[in-house]
This record gives structure tokens, C-alpha cells and sequence, in this order.
């Protein structure tokens, strides 16, 4: 992938597993509206809930859209069970203690704060949360604030993502994509790995960061 400078870490099915949970709310939320559950899962991943609804009930307020949304993730946030890291993000988290990274996620403050200590991972100090943003994923903001705060240009950041809306908004901020897990691998990011295990990041003297290893996707 060549040289970059800083890390903008997407959440759910990138460093932490957090699917059993999403497929008991979300399924559980399209029965009740008359929808296909395994339809509505493969909208759900990597966008706020919110936009999901909007995609799936395209005719409903937004208002209730955003209402609703709340309610979701005070259930997601009190449902744990089953949320664990990624295959090697411990250890991943801690080897890019030193170097500039920020988490940004379609999870809110509460939500991310809750999944992170689920999975005993270290919570970033740059974060960029559905609060903080305007418009969910696949919009670039969310990387775009991420960039900014690091004090870094677009180009100079890589985003590790697993979510086609994720990866499309990496793609629309600039930056290139490292696709993690399965999910990644359908939407051609710029390389790809299987999880988080035996992914290093090497900085030289002048800062300099690049991957070991990664193969291209």
C-alpha cells in the first residue's frame, strides 16, 4: 500500500465482533416492520442506524427514523453478550499505541465506549463518534473529521475497514482502504487482510509509516 502517516480505525467487524448483537437487534427491528430480516442485514453493517432505516423504509419521517435510532442503541449498548475483539486487535492496538490513529465509528460515544471494554480493547484518544458527524457512512466526514484532528492530509491516511458503506467513504475522503475480514474482501478495497492477527505497523525515522504484511487486494 506504500508509505502513510496515520490510522483511521473503523469499529464493529474491524476491531471488535459485534455481528451476534447487530443480528439479534436489527433482526428483531425489520420483523416488527414487515421486513426480511436477512435482507435488512445486508444494509445494516457500517452505517448509523438511522440510515439504515431511511434505506430500508424510504417513505418514513426522518424524524422517526432518528427516534427510533436512539432506542436501538440504548439496546445495543446494554447487549454484550457475544462481543469480542477481531482475531489479534489486542495486540494490534497496543503495537499503534505510540503512532497517530483515531477510531471512527457509526457507533456513538456510549455504544463504542461499551463494545471497546467488551472486547478488552484500549479506546483510542482520538475518536470520532455519530455525534460528532452530520451524515453517516458511506458520507466521508466521519474520516475527513478523523484526518483533521490527527493533523493530517486525507492522503496521508489509511482506513481500515470491513463495510461496503465504510469502505466507500474511505474511498470518498481520499484516503486508501485496508479491507479486514470477510465482509471486506466483495468490495475491493486497496489490500486486504483476513483479520488483525500477525498485522504489523513499522514507522522509520521520519515517521513514515507502512504495513507488514498485507497482501494486495
Amino acid at each position: 500500500m506504500g508509505a502513510f502517516r496515520a490510522l483511521l480505525l473503523d469499529m464493529d467487524g474491524t476491531l471488535v465482533n459485534s455481528d451476534a448483537v447487530v443480528e439479534r437487534v436489527w433482526r428483531s427491528w425489520a420483523t416488527g416492520h414487515g421486513l426480511d430480516p436477512d435482507e435488512a442485514l445486508k444494509v445494516v453493517h457500517g452505517r448509523q442506524g438511522y440510515a439504515t432505516m431511511a434505506a430500508l423504509l424510504p417513505d418514513r419521517p426522518m424524524a422517526e427514523n432518528h427516534a427510533e435510532n436512539r432506542l436501538l442503541l440504548a439496546q445495543e449498548t446494554a447487549d454484550l453478550d457475544g462481543v469480542v475483539p477481531i482475531a489479534g486487535a489486542p495486540a494490534f492496538m497496543e503495537t499503534i499505541a505510540a503512532l497517530p490513529h483515531a477510531l471512527v465509528t457509526s457507533a456513538d460515544e456510549a455504544l463504542a465506549t461499551a463494545r471497546m471494554q467488551a472486547a478488552g480493547l484500549r479506546m483510542p484518544e482520538t475518536r470520532v463518534t455519530a455525534e460528532c458527524v452530520g451524515a453517516s457512512k458511506p458520507d466521508p466526514e466521519g474520516f475527513l473529521k478523523g484526518a483533521a484532528e490527527l493533523g493530517f492530509a486525507p492522503a496521508d491516511c489509511v482506513v481500515l475497514e470491513d463495510s461496503e458503506a465504510g469502505i466507500a467513504a474511505g474511498r470518498a475522503a481520499g484516503m486508501r482502504v485496508l479491507g479486514i475480514g470477510p465482509r471486506a474482501a466483495a468490495f475491493a478495497p486497496d489490500a486486504h487482510a483476513p483479520d488483525l492477527t500477525d498485522l504489523h505497523v513499522t514507522a522509520d525515522a521520519s515517521g513514515a509509516l507502512t504495513f507488514a504484511p498485507v497482501r494486495s487486494a
